[in-house]
């Protein structure tokens, strides 16, 4: 059963000193913003039912969220801070009386509530400014960011351990599922364990053409070792799909271990291609836990590769992010302009009257576009050449005022990774990235709502 407040009082507050529950200014205006009932309706629209369980209440979850991302906090470090201080249970809508939920309840409810209800809420909270004409959305500005992957540097040879290893892992737990289940498996970490040592230590007097030798040889034993763990978890497999009576749990470890076979199996492809001297391949595996991490470099001088998700990102005016998405690959900047106008238009209607972006989203077909559908001042500087006509355009104050615009976006990104985690996503997957990438925009936005309100 959702429950969407908890409106309860405790005896013990009347008693206490009011100035223990006194919230500062900001926690006052956030819980003054997220006391609007138009943030309940992406819950009750998707999960409410009368049947059940009490949920933890609606207002609680995302109150403890809001705190989680606006300090940087783990689950059970937020649980432990939340039960200690008064002011924040006053915030959280949580008497002196009341458990506060579990970290592990609040992972479950991340993961069930999902990207589209933050979605929702974001689109929800930006609908509340626009109508109290806080923010007006007539200027924009849009750039992108790299969110990364929560995981080690990837090499050839770690990411042929990392598969030998988790396979290993999953056939141990599922020998518990019947007595002929893993039987002449070979267990082959304490072996590849040697090999990654001594490569770490050919490497550790900076190499030279002994440390390659060392890793070509190092890889091909690694390459084999592989092949005949794979060989064995597929013989694993095949035993489990055979048992009549098999425990549920047996079957889902069968799941997992038949995608850590299909991923060790892309792994030692792309290794086998790199011992041949192939060294450009596409579509190549970085992280056997999430497959969807690209590695992106971005066009600056001096920058190393990033092994994540590209976001690209839409602000107006006051600094409030409008749109936000989680894109796969990495696409061209000048192709994610239209799509990032189309989103802040769908909240804004007909009041933009400003674009500012970077050269990279420029295009002749993205500026037409844009002063086709009445946008009257675009500000993007020309790739390459610029004609004669165009530099004057350039000259011209307007524009200049709006590249000034522009360059603001530039703090926002290093204002969300530094504060709000944006530089590095800790949830796994595509769905998981747009989930920790959306709560950190949201908790973002009611910062700055209640910065500038």
């Amino acid at each position: 059963m959702l429950r969407l407040d908890n409106a309860r009082p405790s005896l013990w507050e009347s008693v206490l000193p009011s100035q223990l529950f006194e919230m500062s200014e900001e926690l006052t205006k956030i819980d003054r913003i997220l006391s609007d009932e138009r943030f309940f309706s992406p819950f009750v629209e998707k999960f409410y039912t009368h049947v059940g369980r009490p949920t933890t209440p609606v207002a609680t979850y995302l109150r403890m969220m809001c705190l989680k991302r606006r300090f940087k906090l783990s689950y059970e470090t937020l649980v432990k801070e939340v039960s200690d201080s008064f002011m924040w249970r006053r915030f959280c809508h949580l008497s002196l009386e009341d458990r506060v939920p579990d970290d592990k309840t609040l992972i479950k409810l991340t993961r069930k509530y999902g990207d589209d209800t933050l979605d929702k809420l974001n689109d929800a909270l930006v609908l509340k400014l626009k109508e109290e004409k806080i923010i007006r959305g007539k200027k924009f500005r849009v750039d992108t960011m790299v969110t990364e992957a929560n995981i080690h540097y990837p090499t050839d040879t770690g990411l042929l351990a990392d598969g030998v290893r988790v396979i290993t892992r999953t056939v141990s737990k599922l020998r518990k599922a019947g007595a002929d289940i893993g039987k002449g498996f070979v267990n082959q970490t304490r072996k590849v364990k040697r090999i990654c040592l001594g490569v770490s230590k050919l490497f550790r007097g900076g190499g030279g053409s002994r440390g390659r030798a060392g890793l070509a040889k190092a890889q091909k034993q690694l390459i084999k070792i592989a092949k005949r763990v794979i060989a064995g978890g597929r013989r694993v497999k095949r035993q489990v799909e055979a048992l009549k009576r098999k425990p549920s749990w047996a079957g889902r470890l069968g799941d997992q271990l038949e995608g850590w076979l299909e991923v060790g199996e892309k792994v030692v492809q792309q290794a086998e291609q790199v011992v041949r001297g192939r060294f450009h391949i596409p579509r190549r595996v970085v992280s056997i836990f999430d497959t969807g991490t690209r590695p992106i470099r971005r066009g600056k001088a001096r920058v190393d590769t990033e092994f994540g998700r590209k976001v690209l990102i839409g602000e107006t005016d006051h600094g409030i992010i409008t749109t936000h998405k989680v894109l796969e690959e990495n696409p061209a900047d000048a192709t994610l302009l239209t799509r990032a106008v189309r989103g802040h238009r769908r909240l804004f209607r007909r009041r933009l009257k400003a674009v500012a972006a970077d050269r990279g989203f420029y295009s002749r077909a993205n500026e037409a576009r844009l002063k086709e559908s009445g946008v009257k001042q675009v500000s993007i500087p020309v790739r390459g050449k610029a004609s004669t006509e165009q530099r004057l355009e350039q000259k011209q104050s307007w524009f200049k005022r709006l590249q000034r615009f522009r360059a603001g976006s530039e703090a926002r990104i290093s204002l969300l990774k530094r504060v709000f985690g944006l530089d590095r996503s800790l949830m796994r997957g595509s769905q998981g990235t747009e989930i920790w990438v959306g709560q950190g925009i949201f908790a973002h936005n009611l910062w700055q709502a209640a910065r500038i309100m």
